[in-house]
């Protein structure tokens, strides 16, 4: 009795087998991990090449890095700084952003919601290709082309709005051919206004379409929707999609170096000649630099590589953030 009892028993309930997982599946699992841990390891010895070889500068000058202004590293006594070339770096940046945002999203708000679906595409498609330009080729156009067209609008902003700090000209150079952190500016907001469209057309089509729905429900004009339903449900990508774009902006090194014209200003001057970038410092100053120069200018290296990954890593914080968003609001 107990015999066929026991029998029964482990005839009903058996004992579980844990299926074999094929040698494909652990290939590729295997395979993905040391993909992404190589590229960890990659950012982490770049990191840590920028530090050992800044050494020598930061020797020499710790003290004042962050804070001089000059850039004269292979003189005697050597003085030398990113103040000027940092602050350069993100003023042409933030000129970009200002001339880049209003088209980018409003070119992802048209692509989305006042063209139909196949002409958006089509649409873009031609967007995206903008981002294939190679970055020479914008600095020729904005070398050869932008700042001889530029000179007598720059001329006519100085006369005109003279007043305002941004558009003064002290000592009224703009009457020559400017290269001056505007024009950068120009160059550098064509270069990121489709990484920052890209973006925000996503973000865009991820609202949940009920938000547009109840919108239309309401009586409310197609500008209205866009205003009230779609702009607040993807603010928080949208900003992410700047980020990045901003993120671009500070690293673009041979369009700047082509276009501007090199000094250390500091002052908020845009239409006139010169300032300068770290990107574009390291372009045209290291091939002649001795060793402690070479060393400070890869010292200024690592500052722009700190910059442009914070913004970075804030960006996708931001991005990630808003589509946890999205999914947990419509689960």
């Amino acid at each position: 009795m107990r015999v066929g009892t026991r029998e029964t028993h482990d005839r009903a309930t058996p004992r579980a087998q844990t299926p074999r997982r094929a040698i494909g599946d652990v290939l590729l699992e295997r395979s993905v991990w040391l993909a992404a841990c190589a590229v960890l390891a990659l950012l982490i010895a770049v990191a840590a090449f920028l530090v050992w070889r800044s050494i020598p500068a930061i020797r020499q000058d710790s003290a004042n890095f962050l804070t001089t202004r000059t850039w004269l590293p292979d003189d005697t006594p050597p003085v030398f700084g990113v103040a000027a070339i940092a602050f350069g770096t993100a003023l042409s940046a933030t000129v970009a952003l200002v001339l880049a945002v209003p088209v980018a999203i409003g070119s992802a708000i048209f692509v989305t919601q006042y063209v139909p679906p196949r002409v958006g595409v089509w649409l873009g498609y031609c967007l995206d290709l903008l981002a294939a330009v190679p970055s020479v080729v914008y600095g020729l156009w904005g070398m050869l082309w932008l700042v001889p067209a530029m000179t007598p609008i720059q001329h006519g902003l100085a006369t005109t709005l003279g007043f305002l700090p941004f558009f003064a000209d002290p000592q009224g150079l703009t009457r020559q051919a400017s290269r001056s952190i505007f024009v950068v500016g120009i160059v550098l907001a064509a270069m990121i206004i489709p990484i920052i469209a890209a973006v925000t057309r996503e973000v865009i089509r991820q609202v949940d379409p009920g938000l547009r729905e109840a919108a239309w429900a309401l009586g409310a004009t197609r500008w209205e929707m866009v205003r009230i339903a779609i702009l607040p449900a993807s603010k928080l990508g949208i900003a992410g999609a700047v980020l990045l774009g901003l993120g671009r902006a500070l690293g673009e090194t041979i369009a700047v170096a082509l276009v501007l014209g090199t000094s250390f200003a500091v002052d908020f001057h845009l239409l006139v000649f010169g300032k300068n970038t770290i990107a574009a410092n390291i372009a045209t100053q290291f091939a002649e630099a001795g060793s402690l120069g070479r060393s400070a200018l890869i010292a200024s290296g690592l500052v722009l590589f700190a910059m442009t990954m914070l913004t970075t890593l804030l960006a996708r914080a931001i991005i990630y953030r808003s589509g946890s968003r999205e999914r947990s609001a419509f689960a």
